[in-house]
């Protein structure tokens, strides 16, 4: 066994010893081990001192270590969260984990600040056996606390972390010494003291010597052993432990497939109601081999999550084999019902686009309404039938037919609403009446979406997807203000969402607000250095209001992520040429070109370099690709007018001016100047002399008769 270790941070030459170590070994507690232990360490002195510091991450908090909400409360309730486990119809994206591992960074960041400590030295060990979520918030880490006072050290026993961590090692931390493997003979251990050492660990003892005795032990013996251990751990143990040690010693012990699989149940569905979807795909082969297919309704329940997570992931060739394992296995109504809705899903969204068909999604969805119609119990057909015709209405939605989309969720609301208690399927409820909103919204029909956006937020005030949707419908009816309000709040509402202030940016910059649109930019990259689109936007804002300066950095580090991104590798080329490196911008016009030979800007920067050396009919080549690409950019037009123009060919100059003269963004006044000049040429002083009075009117101004 090989150790090996990186640090990161102000001490990475002389480290000193940590101020928290964590074991991130994901049979401890599965997924978040590593950072919940962090957080069970830290968080009870910091809300001593700081209740509002804690208050405000509480959601990230408690998603990772869920035992100190008896220390400091709930976090903020939504529906998906006061769900009963029977009624959970929303599952979280996978990034969701990602906004968890950026508000614990800046807890940690907002608490060494308030301490005063100057540093906060953290050490994580086993990390390559650590779930993915507490591999990707090591990497989030590492990132954004380089440069800063929290220290890193990093643990690994030889096996390669997930791809994100490594590279964050790689950059941000340096490797310390490769501790070679092996352990000291120490004081002699019984074989029984080695045995109950390995036991003790929940399986994670590297020691070869405690790995062996557990190995020679009598298996009824370790069976035992298990048991004692799971109890014990049930017994005095925090929850959290369910979902790592607990279930791996029911796996091993006396009655893997009812209790083992039980607690499996139990770690499979919290996860998946968390969307810690890298952890089911640890559980699930396990459970799956435990429980066997004889337990039938253990063992479709356990593949359905599966083939959900394999779905969610990216993987949804697989999911579709484990939905169609199931249907083949049984014929189980609600088994037959699911997998048919979820195949459905599939086809008409989860699959990439070559492998879409929206009318295989309905076949599947329309035998899914049949089952659920036949169900014996009364609420429970009531609630399958609509959830299933509310998938049915997606498919709908997607092969255009609006209509009938908009009757599938209304008529499902009004039937729950006639058939079912109000306290039952809240969530399914509120739901539908967003379904409906968006539904609405498509149809055109934006007051009455306004109003069914505005009356989900009010069921589940705390759930900030919604007031991002309502905030681009009040974008639509031309409610700034609104909006922005809607905006803000989401923000406040959880953990960090980059979306949000991307969208917050666009609005800000169309209210006049660059400084804003530009602070929101920047908190995207921030957060997710490798959104283009925003670091692209961000670099354009600076450059418009003077700040190059700071346009170097954001570059070179975009150009890092994605070198071969022609948006970038034209900024490249832009700044190269306001340096006077034409060459240099004239290489990179051609290299964005290439990439995305549609590129607009790119065409219109290397026609302006033509027209500069005299060559026109370059120019006019590139104009004319920009044009027909963008053909209602009245700028572009005006340009391909003004080289016309310069190149003495007036007839083809006119036509562009004219044509720019019919969009509504065109300067008026300046066109008309323009094509008065070519009027000229053309010996048309008449129409000469009726361009520049339109001119003068436009622009209310006396222009003189004959001016150039």
């Amino acid at each position: 066994m090989n150790t090996r270790l990186w640090r990161s941070g102000p001490d990475v030459a002389v480290p000193e010893p940590a101020d928290v170590t964590v074991i991130c070994h994901r049979r401890l507690r599965g997924p978040y081990t590593g950072a919940g232990s962090l957080m069970r360490a830290l968080v009870p002195s910091v809300y001593e001192r700081w209740p509002d510091l804690v208050a405000e991450h509480a959601i990230e908090i408690l998603s990772v270590a869920p035992e100190l909400k008896e220390h400091i409360g709930a976090a903020p309730e939504t529906l998906t969260s006061l769900a009963a486990p029977e009624e959970q119809t929303r599952i979280y994206a996978p990034v969701r984990t990602r906004r968890l591992a950026h508000g614990l960074v800046e807890f940690l960041d907002a608490y060494v600040a308030l301490s005063g400590l100057g540093a906060l030295r953290l050490a994580f060990a086993d990390v390559d056996e650590a779930d993915h979520t507490d591999q990707e918030f090591l990497a989030i880490l590492l990132r954004r606390a380089h440069g800063s006072p929290i220290t890193v050290t990093v643990g690994t026993r030889g096996a390669e972390p997930i791809d994100e961590l490594a590279s964050a090692l790689t950059r941000y931390a340096r490797p310390a010494d490769l501790l070679a493997g092996g352990f000291a003979a120490g004081t002699v251990r019984e074989q029984e003291q080695l045995l109950r050492a390995y036991i003790d660990s929940d399986g994670t003892s590297d020691n070869p010597h405690e790995l062996d005795a557990y190995r020679a032990a009598d298996p009824a013996v370790r069976v035992l052993l298990h048991d004692e251990r799971s109890a014990e751990l049930l017994r005095d143990g925090d929850w959290s432990l369910c979902l790592g040690a607990v279930p791996y010693h029911l796996e091993h012990g006396s009655d893997p497939a009812e209790v083992g699989g039980d607690a499996f149940f139990k770690a499979v569905f919290y996860c998946a109601r968390m969307g810690f979807w890298h952890a089911i795909l640890d559980y699930v082969p396990r459970a799956r081999a435990m429980v066997g297919p004889e337990r039938a309704e253990a063992y479709w329940h356990f593949t359905g999550k599966m083939s959900t997570a394999l779905a969610v992931l990216g993987r949804s060739p697989e999911a579709e084999r484990f939905y169609l394992e199931v249907r083949g296995r049984y014929t189980l109504p609600l088994a037959q019902t699911f997998t048919g809705y979820a195949l459905a899903m599939l086809y008409t969204r989860l699959h990439p686009p070559e492998l879409r068909d929206h009318h295989v999604a309905k076949a599947y969805v329309n035998n899914s309404v049949t089952i659920a119609s036949m169900l014996p119990d009364p609420e429970q057909r009531t609630f399958q039938s609509v959830f299933q015709r509310n998938g049915l209405a997606l498919v709908e939605m997607h092969l255009g037919n609006l209509a009938e989309s908009f009757s599938l969720v209304d008529e499902g609301l009004q039937q729950l609403d006639r058939e079912l208690p109000a306290d039952r399927h809240r969530l399914h409820r509120s739901a539908l009446i967003h379904n409906r909103a968006r539904v609405l919204a498509a149809l055109g029909r934006l007051p009455e979406a306004l109003a069914d956006f505005t009356a989900v937020i009010e069921i589940d005030p705390n759930y900030p997807d919604y007031y991002v949707d309502r905030a681009a419908l009040l974008q639509k009816l031309d409610d700034m203000s609104a909006a922005l309000a809607d905006y803000d709040k989401a923000i406040t509402l959880g953990p960090p969402f980059w979306e949000i202030h991307f969208n917050r940016a666009d609005l800000r910059s169309r209210l006049g607000d660059t400084d804003g649109a530009i602070a929101d930019l920047a908190r995207v990259v921030e957060l997710e250095p490798d959104q283009l689109d925003a670091r692209v936007n961000l670099i354009g804002l600076l450059l418009e209001t003077g700040e190059a300066d700071a346009v170097d950095p954001l570059l070179q580090e975009g150009l890092r992520l994605a070198p071969g991104d022609a948006r970038l590798i034209l900024v490249r080329g832009q700044l190269a040429w306001e340096s006077g490196r034409t060459d240099l911008a004239r290489r990179d016009f051609d290299q964005a070109l290439e990439v995305d030979p549609e590129l607009v800007p790119a065409l219109a920067s290397r026609a302006t370099l033509a027209v500069e050396s005299g060559d026109f009919d370059s120019a006019l080549s590139d104009l004319t690709r920009a044009v027909e690409t963008d053909p209602d950019n009245s700028d572009l037009l005006y340009n391909r007018g003004y080289v016309y123009q310069a190149a003495e060919r007036w007839a083809a100059a006119v036509a562009d001016y004219t044509q720019a003269l019919a969009l509504p963004d065109a300067d008026v006044g300046e066109l008309l100047r323009q094509r008065s000049l070519c009027h000229r040429e053309l010996g048309d002083p008449a129409a000469e002399h009726a361009d520049l009075d339109a001119a003068r009117t436009a622009s209310g101004q006396a222009v003189p008769a004959g001016a150039a």
